[in-house]
């Protein structure tokens, strides 16, 4: 499991020629987050309030130095703080964790020896049981109403194409393993490899135990949250269960089954997304999340009512105007509480059924450490007391409980890591857009041994997406390159989600384009604001910051090194290449790159790369399926011929989330560094 580290380990990369004294001139190394430390961040996610709400089960996710990765063990705190202890760990990955609906019991998947299985914790003696050994990775698992069931989806393998026919081969011949055959739309998945054919069956287990029972067949993903008739004879579920699904990616609808006949009624009928059943406590009500397909880039989710006697649907809190990603009823069924994120924050409210809203909470999220990024969930105990994570930019996610007026911290995971070193909070900063005027949030961290009276260098870190946003959370990566003795800024521009749909959609059919200047204007904003050396500007980002990388050296010679990590350079070879190609070319552009050459060549950085003179880096994952690593090759071979000097890093196994181990985190930030320490006017 966890291993805290001594002063006597050697660190993994030095604080580079940018960075601050050490000794009586700046912090002692050991005040300082450098980056064996990141292999001992922790991190709640997935909490889990009992019904009484006397506790808190949750998913405890700690680095392991020997492993290189965040183990999952499942713990549990007590509503006042004051009970903390681990319920399930061990040499495997432990999640998922359900209460039974009298909270007698504890649901949670296993995985151990590369064997999954679904098991139960009793909570008066905490024995464990085993329900089932599953064939694979149990989804969304849900209790039903009287406790005597268990709804989850599940992977179920179909037939695919059989290679031709060959000749017999002769006894003891050995010849090359047979072609693989492939024919579905969706053929592989960043993270998951190349896909066996089949899809995401529904499947009902007995609670204590036996096999489980297939209850859906068709030629679709039936995915969850399930959710369960007040009576527990049907099962809620959304699913696209077009004839060729992949042709409107975004057309899914709520179904309701019969659990005994396996009938499945469609209670939802529009065109666009619907998703996240969640029945009011008497039964009467369905809210769910969903929009009007408009075919924009980004589209925000909103709460719909539907009666379930009548069926006439309507929709609340119209005037939010930011994406929902959670609901959950209030007990009581006069409110819906909701999570989104509102100006780089993840919120919690109250939304009215009839209109009105309150603000329950703020800082949610916190379960990523790498990039300063949202995400979070919550619960809701029978008395309304809610469970969810909460972070802030020195910190990463800890569970938090919000009862009546009051948001409390429950746990402090990293209290031993960080208690006695400088994290330096960050700092917002405001610019106005050069473009059109508006306004741009940004944030800065400064080294930890700032001193306003000294220059330094800024490193620009532009997040992914492009429908994302960075907020005032911690960031491992910002946290080392702040180390470093870097001013490090980041930044929301038009594109970026929670501030409202018209914001997201400003770069819909034209992305990159005035971002760029909403970035190049927060920069100009924090050399104002900070005493940043105007001749030492770095920039990175990866992802959809990595296009924008590349888009900026393409524009600008002002950066005197950069760093584009798993970019996209050529949008025509992105969306014949990326693993969800149907949903790119729908969504992300006007038309097929055949019918549209010049708009995918002028929002291509690769139209750009005559200009480009600053040093480029490029640094990719080898198994990035998203923004295949043919990408990374096609930027650094043109520069290459231009001259430009240029580096690529590629990571070995890896995945779009090339920062999803602890070595390959420090990897990347290692690699950043020494690039521009590299290529820095003072080196």
């Amino acid at each position: 499991m966890q291993h805290r580290l001594g002063f006597g380990l050697a660190f993994i990369v030095g604080i580079g020629a940018a960075g601050a004294q050490e000794g009586l001139d700046g912090p002692r190394p050991d005040r300082q987050f450098r980056p064996i430390d990141v292999f001992a961040l922790e991190y709640a996610s997935d909490p889990r309030i009992s019904p009484d709400g006397t506790t808190v089960a949750y998913v405890r996710r700690s680095g392991d130095i020997m492993t290189d990765r965040f183990d999952a063990s499942i713990w549990a705190v007590s509503a006042d703080g004051g009970t903390h202890r681990p319920l399930v760990q061990g040499e495997g990955a432990y999640g998922g964790p359900r209460w039974s609906p009298s909270g007698d019991r504890l649901l949670f998947t296993a995985r151990e020896d590369g064997k999954t299985s679904l098991r139960v914790l009793y909570m008066d003696t905490l024995r464990t049981a085993t329900i089932a050994e599953l064939a694979g990775s149990p989804g969304s698992p849900s209790w039903s109403p009287d406790g005597s069931r268990i709804a989850f989806g599940m992977f179920v393998e179909g037939s695919g194409p059989s290679p031709a026919a060959m000749p017999a081969r002769p006894d003891g011949a050995v010849w090359a393993d047979a072609p693989i055959v492939i024919d579905d739309v969706y053929y592989r998945s960043d993270g998951g490899g190349y896909a066996d054919p089949g899809h995401t069956q529904v499947f009902v287990l007995d609670a204590a135990g036996g096999t489980p029972r297939q209850m859906t067949f068709g030629e679709a993903d039936h995915g969850g949250p399930y959710e369960w008739s007040r009576s527990g004879d049907r099962l809620l579920f959304s699913a696209n269960l077009l004839d060729e699904p992949w042709t409107d990616p975004n057309e899914s609808e709520i179904h309701s089954m019969d659990l005994a006949s396996g009938e499945i009624e469609t209670l939802t009928d529009r065109n666009g997304p619907d998703a996240s059943p969640r029945l009011s406590p008497d039964g009467r009500t369905l809210a769910y999340l969903g929009y009007d397909d408009r075919e924009q880039g980004y589209q925000i989710s909103t709460i719909h009512l539907r009666d379930m006697r009548t069926g006439r649907v309507r929709t609340v809190a119209d005037d939010l105007d930011r994406n929902i990603e959670q609901i959950e009823w209030d007990p009581s069924g006069r409110s819906i509480i909701a999570r989104y994120d509102d100006h780089g924050v993840g919120r919690l409210a109250a939304i009215g059924l009839q209109g009105g809203r309150e603000l329950l909470a703020s800082g949610v999220g916190g379960t990523t450490v790498g990039r300063p990024y949202g995400g979070g969930s919550f619960t809701i105990s029978e008395d309304s007391i809610i469970a969810t994570v909460t972070t802030d930019s020195t910190r990463p996610g800890d569970v938090a409980l919000r009862d009546r007026s009051t948001l409390t911290r429950l746990t402090d995971l990293n209290a031993d890591l960080l208690d006695h070193k400088i994290v330096p909070p960050a700092e917002e900063l405001l610019a106005a857009s050069s473009h059109d005027g508006r306004e741009i949030q940004a944030w800065v961290i400064t080294p930890p041994d700032f001193d306003p009276d000294e220059t330094y260098p800024m490193i620009l870190e532009i997040h992914g997406g492009p429908f994302a946003d960075y907020g005032p959370r911690f960031s491992a990566e910002c946290q080392l390159m702040a180390t470093a003795g870097y001013i490090v800024v980041y930044a929301n521009p038009r594109g970026s989600t929670s501030y409202g749909e018209e914001f997201g959609n400003l770069i819909h059919h034209a992305y990159p384009s005035q971002d760029y200047d909403d970035l190049i204007s927060v920069v100009d904003a924090a050399i104002d604001a900070y005493p940043i050396d105007e001749d030492r500007l770095f920039v990175t980002g990866g992802s959809g910051g990595g296009v924008l990388t590349a888009w900026i050296v393409g524009s600008t010679d002002r950066f005197a090194a950069a760093v584009v990590a798993k970019p996209v350079i050529n949008w025509a070879s992105f969306v014949l290449t990326a693993d969800f190609y149907p949903f790119f070319t729908k969504y992300w552009f006007p038309a097929m790159p055949w019918e549209e050459p010049a708009h995918y060549w002028e929002r291509s950085p690769l139209s750009l790369v005559g200009n480009v003179t600053t040093p480029t880096m490029l640094l990719t994952g080898e198994a990035d399926y998203r923004t295949p690593i043919s990408e990374t090759e096609q930027y650094y071979q043109a520069l290459q011929l231009l001259g430009v000097p240029t580096r690529m890093v590629r990571v070995p196994g890896a995945s779009h989330g090339i920062a999803s181990r602890p070595s390959r985190l420090v990897a990347k930030i290692a690699n950043v560094l020494a690039w521009f320490e590299e290529h820095d006017p003072q080196r």
